[in-house]
């Protein structure tokens, strides 16, 4: 490496430093930056430090200003709506009424709930704390095991990431330049598929010690039918959004303003026929979350901005990728470590934090592993076209993610999760947490072993 390459790791593990030392991560990125390009111009005299700052004086702008980003702060909108008109709590009604014949019913309603919310809000930490808000009270009350009602809704509040609408995934595609819509398709096989495993992990359990749960809950013809009923808004959200974009009818942005209209009218509409529905005060606080959030990830973007810049300066990411393709190792060898370092960063690091600094280093290091931006299926190395790969590798990163939310020793669910019930030893959560973390490790090899559970959706509709 010569020496902008050294200026480019060091800034790298400085900024690894920064982000261990608990310092926002938008602000470890743009310090990072601006540093590591200052010192650049030192070691590079001809890499003038003006110039590359005065290109970040319209960088700000030009996120906010940018049409596909313009469908973040609907879909943060999205999530806020639901929470204060109260779906998460019809959520977990109606998947109570669901699952209430069997025994452990209640920790499976939870997760559908956990997945119906996940797909109106696209907030792994969004969908913990508001499932945890609304269900673990009743899993308690019902003398649930605390292990496993806690290590549940952990494990649930992880598919708010996946499960489109995400945010992650708007961003990861706008990242790598690939399509929101097929990133969209592609994440609704492997989102179905951990539901039903987490679903499985709790039957499995329940039926290996009876007393992890107590017996099932009886309702009569009319409360069951009531509860399901309360399904529906939801369903028709999540088809207005899915079905709109896999047919052609909207694009990302038309389809999240579209579940925000279905949204609000439910929420005002609900005061009729429920206890829990918007007001006009409830919809100002959705608004001003819905604007700190934006304006949150709106920073993340810019800082990222100044962050890509200095390495792009430096050389490091093509320096690393000519390292790794010449190395000698397997690609799928490279694939599998990549993924594990996913896992290990997701412990300390937010999702989109991680797809802004980490995926502009693998993601060139893949392509030029599988064979270049044009090769074919038949000649690239992981089998699959440049474009297919940018959607296989996203989900499998996306799913990763999810993995080091709940991770020992530091996964961020659990601590959310922990934040609601101050009296459960954080043992106990991680503990609980372990069934579901094995099963989740299954789901990524499943993956890793048939591409085709991400790329059949995208295929078959683009057909």
């Amino acid at each position: 490496m010569g020496e902008r390459e050294l200026v480019g790791l060091a800034g790298l593990l400085f900024l690894f430093m920064l982000i261990g030392s608990r310092i926002p991560v938008a602000l470890s990125m743009l310090v990072t930056g601006i540093v590591g390009s200052f010192a650049l111009s030192i070691a590079a005299p001809f890499l003038k430090f003006g110039p590359y700052m005065l290109q970040f004086k319209s960088a700000l702008w030009s996120n906010v200003a940018n049409y596909d980003l313009s469908v973040v702060p609907l879909f943060i909108f999205m999530g806020f709506l639901a929470a204060e008109a109260g779906l998460s709590r019809d959520l977990f009604a109606g998947f109570s009424a669901l699952f209430g014949k069997i025994r452990g019913g209640v920790a499976m309603a939870a997760i559908g709930a956990c997945a119906g919310f996940g797909a109106v809000s696209g907030s792994s930490i969004a969908t913990a704390s508001t499932m945890s808000k609304v269900s673990l009270p009743e899993l308690r009350k019902l003398k649930y095991d605390d292990g496993l009602a806690t290590g549940a809704l952990a494990a649930g509040g992880t598919l708010g990431i996946l499960i489109p609408p995400s945010v992650a995934l708007v961003i990861y595609a706008i990242v790598v330049e690939g399509s929101i819509i097929e990133m969209f398709q592609a994440a609704v096989l492997p989102g179905f598929l951990a539901v039903v495993f987490f679903i499985f992990v709790i039957w499995l359990r329940v039926h290996l010690n009876p007393e992890l749960a107590p017996k099932a809950k009886v309702l009569s013809k009319i409360e069951r039918n009531e509860a399901l009923w309360r399904l529906v808004p939801v369903l028709l959200i999540f088809g207005t959004i899915i079905m709109g974009l896999g047919i052609g009818l909207f694009t990302p942005t038309p389809a999240a303003a579209m579940g925000v209209l279905v949204i609000l009218l439910y929420g005002f509409i609900s005061r009729f026929f429920s206890q829990t529905y918007l007001t006009l005060s409830k919809l100002r606080n959705s608004i001003l979350s819905t604007a700190k959030t934006a304006g949150m990830i709106y920073f993340i973007l810019f800082a990222a901005d100044v962050l890509k810049g200095f390495f792009a300066r430096s050389g490091l990411p093509v320096a690393l990728t000519d390292l790794v393709a010449n190395s000698g190792f397997e690609p799928y060898f490279i694939l599998v470590l990549m993924l594990l370092l996913l896992i290990v960063l997701g412990c300390f690091m937010e999702s989109l934090s991680m797809i802004l600094v980490v995926v502009p280093f693998f993601w060139p290091t893949l392509i030029e592993l599988n064979g270049g931006d044009y090769v074919t299926a038949a000649d690239a190395a992981f089998g699959m076209t440049a474009d297919q790969l940018i959607i296989w590798f996203g989900i499998l990163a996306l799913v990763v993610v999810e993995l080091g939310l709940i991770t020992p020793p530091v996964g961020l669910n659990v601590f959310v999760i922990k934040s609601f019930v101050p009296d459960t030893p954080m043992s106990t959560i991680f503990r609980g947490v372990m069934p579901f973390f094995a099963i989740e490790l299954l789901r990524v090899a499943l993956l890793l072993l048939f591409p085709t559970l991400c790329l059949f959706l995208p295929t078959y509709l683009s057909g």
